[in-house]
């Protein structure tokens, strides 16, 4: 990216029921990854195969493209991301969800504050009924009540997840499994985020991949 190399030699599986939080300094070779895996951008070499019983839906740090020059309601909105036609009553419940109910679901979807269009793509990800999440920062922009009810969400998600997070405790109570990408390869750790920052010997050998 911009001439530099910002992933290398990162290689791991996936495997069902994994959540995994991607950590690291590097918050572009992060988005890049999430980027690649889900076809945005092309990588420079090696390969990734999604299972074939997965789906996946995507939560990008930047969603300004989504909101552009849409003059929609916010029901109509979240009809383009619909398999089918729904009903208004179908998509009001999933925008519901997201605390917007009543008057609040015929807003305009491009005169939205930051917060309330991340609600509006978690609403877009559960109506895809996808197994695999992909987050790159999905906390950024919501309220501690948001964060909070996300956070619970994805604990009880039945299914895979790879996100990113600045929230300790995001991390801490969602991922059974850390990968550092770091300029060297990675370090792929299942342990709880608490135990991986408190390693002392497995940081020393983390330091040693960003000398």
């Amino acid at each position: 990216i911009d001439g530099k190399k910002v992933l290398d030699n990162v290689s791991f599986r996936m495997n069902k029921d994994d959540k995994i939080a991607l950590v690291g300094s590097d918050d572009i070779a992060k988005t890049t990854l999430f980027k690649i895996l889900m076809g945005e951008m092309e990588p420079d070499a090696g390969t990734y195969k999604w299972g074939v019983t997965t789906s996946q839906a995507y939560f990008p740090k930047d969603n300004s493209e989504y909101f552009e020059n849409s003059d929609l309601t916010l029901v109509d909105w979240l009809r383009q991301f619909s398999p089918e036609d729904e009903t208004e009553t179908f998509l009001r419940g999933f925008l519901g969800r997201m605390l917007f109910s009543g008057d609040q679901a015929l807003k305009k979807a491009n005169v939205l504050s930051g917060g309330e269009k991340v609600r509006c793509m978690l609403s877009k990800m559960m109506l895809s009924g996808a197994n695999v999440l992909l987050l790159d920062e999905p906390t950024n922009h919501l309220d501690l009540e948001s964060i909070t009810s996300l956070n619970n969400g994805l604990i009880k998600f039945k299914g895979s997840i790879l996100f990113t997070s600045h929230d300790h405790e995001f991390i801490q109570t969602i991922a059974n499994r850390l990968i550092e990408i770091t300029p060297n390869g990675i370090i792929d750790k299942e342990m709880t985020y608490d135990e991986y920052i408190s390693d002392i010997e497995l940081q020393n050998q983390i330091s040693k991949m960003y000398a």
